[in-house]
């Protein structure tokens, strides 16, 4: 009876307790028994494990068991997983310029309306508005949001401060000048 080897410890856990006899292969005493090193150790539960007699080019025959290689995780995968850490980001950054725009907007409505609002009182409003600025220009640069995007937001900010200003009267555009 011929004997078939295999080195205990190049093979996963799962499948040490195999054993093959040679009753079950029609091979010759000649032929010799091999594992490749890429086994997976589900292929052997499932049932996917292949054996065939492959010819060599020294003439020898020999028995190779082989299973699939599992694939690696795809790169697509990988992917998806920082597109979505990213949208996360990009989310918390535009909601975060949403709420600063809705407050100095809030705050220059409040003060259009105030009939007896003084100068002093944009003070404030444009310290709102230069914490907007900070973080348009932040969403910027990080690529959140687009440089055109980001100077129309600034644009309408100070559009509406303008407007404020020359309804109280504390700001006059200039007359325009016509050249000839």
């Amino acid at each position: 009876m011929a004997a078939f080897s295999c080195s205990w410890l190049t093979l996963p856990s799962k499948m040490r307790s195999l054993s093959l006899t040679p009753s079950s292969f029609p091979v010759s005493n000649s032929t010799s028994l091999a594992f490749s090193k890429n086994l997976s150790d589900s292929a052997f539960s499932h049932g996917s494990l292949s054996v065939s007699i492959m010819q060599k080019q020294t003439r020898r025959s020999a028995v190779v068991c082989e299973a699939a290689p599992q694939r690696k995780a795809d790169s697509a995968v990988k992917r998806a997983r920082l597109a979505e850490k990213r949208r996360i980001y990009n989310k918390a950054r535009k909601s975060e310029i949403r709420t600063r725009m809705r407050k100095v907007l809030e705050a220059l409505e409040v003060l259009r309306k105030k009939s007896d609002a003084q100068a002093e009182e944009i003070v404030p409003i444009e310290k709102l508005i230069g914490e907007a600025y900070s973080v348009i220009d932040k969403a910027v640069r990080a690529g959140t949001l687009h440089r055109n995007t980001g100077a129309n937001r600034k644009s309408r900010l100070a559009r509406r401060k303008k407007l404020v200003e020359i309804h109280h009267g504390w700001y006059t555009p200039a007359a325009s000048e016509v050249v000839v």
